[in-house]
């Protein structure tokens, strides 16, 4: 009951802010403020898109949802990937999108966020309401946790079964990929080796890539939505994916918070071909 209130007031406080053009703004990263309907028609064009999110930020959830809805009424066949499932959970998701589950079963099976409930149910549910295929992206919480502690060579030693729920090895990873340079410059002087937390988040992104391969090899759209640190300037998953489809069409939309919306600040410009911009103190729900 707790996190229906929580959405209700989130959608009162929405429309309140909306009527005072206060919500949210969309920029190009030329920091043109553009409306939803101009982001629905640069997604038209684009054969894969990219919402790159805010975990906790239930405004960012709800306008991920509005495009979602775009994005299917011009394509009914659209495809969806998330990172919040791991590859381990894609059966759990087919079995309940095919009605074989219950949703009750679903969620009590799925390795489900904290937020889940509030921030992503109702993207799940629109998805399988309108019979979207929905990919599990992410590699297993466990995998990466064992690459932050002792490198991609760890990997080796996995069961074939086991390597079916990552990248296929090796994994490429560009050290001297500026997303991946800052994260070793966040952890210095932290415990841990940098190198091998930087391959754990590498092996994220391969395995979110890889995961989008076949449907965009058959031609579908795909609207995969992730942390936004995963998309970032283009790279993380999409520099994965521009290296095995070079002529691929993508479209980042990026989110931000900014304590004011009415110009875009240059330091969020060039995160993606879009940037979402929400208050500072729009709804968090962690």
């Amino acid at each position: 009951m707790r996190n229906y209130l929580v959405a209700f007031l989130m959608f009162i406080c929405v429309a309140a802010a909306k009527a005072q053009g206060e919500a949210y703004q969309f920029f190009t990263s030329k920091g043109k403020k553009i409306e939803m309907k101009q982001v629905l028609k640069k997604a038209g064009e684009a054969d894969v898109v990219f919402f790159g999110e805010l975990h906790n930020n239930s405004l960012g959830h709800w306008l991920q949802l509005q495009v979602l809805k775009g994005l299917h009424a011009e394509n009914p066949d659209l495809v969806v990937g998330s990172e919040i499932f791991e590859r381990e959970d894609q059966l759990n998701l087919d079995e309940w999108f095919a009605d074989q589950i219950s949703e009750s079963s679903f969620e009590s099976e799925a390795k489900l966020w904290k937020n889940y409930t509030v921030d992503y149910r109702p993207i799940l549910r629109f998805s399988k309401e309108k019979g979207l295929k929905f990919i599990a992206t992410n590699v297993p919480r466990k995998y990466a946790s064992l690459v932050s502690k002792k490198g991609l060579g760890a990997l080796d030693s996995l069961s074939p079964q086991a390597k079916t729920y990552i990248a296929r090895l090796p994994v490429e990873v560009d050290m001297t990929l500026p997303g991946y340079m800052a994260m070793k410059d966040m952890m210095h002087g932290a415990p841990g080796n940098p190198e091998f937390m930087i391959q754990a988040q590498a092996l994220k992104d391969a395995t979110m890539a890889e995961s989008l391969f076949a449907p965009i090899s058959s031609g579908e759209k795909v609207y995969h939505i992730n942390g936004a640190y995963h998309s970032k300037d283009g790279e993380g998953i999409l520099w994965y994916l521009k290296k095995e489809f070079p002529n691929l069409k993508l479209l980042n939309i990026h989110m931000v918070t900014q304590d004011q919306l009415d110009k875009l600040e240059d330091e969020n410009s060039q995160a993606g071909e879009i940037i979402l911009v929400l208050p500072s103190d729009s709804h968090i729900t962690y």
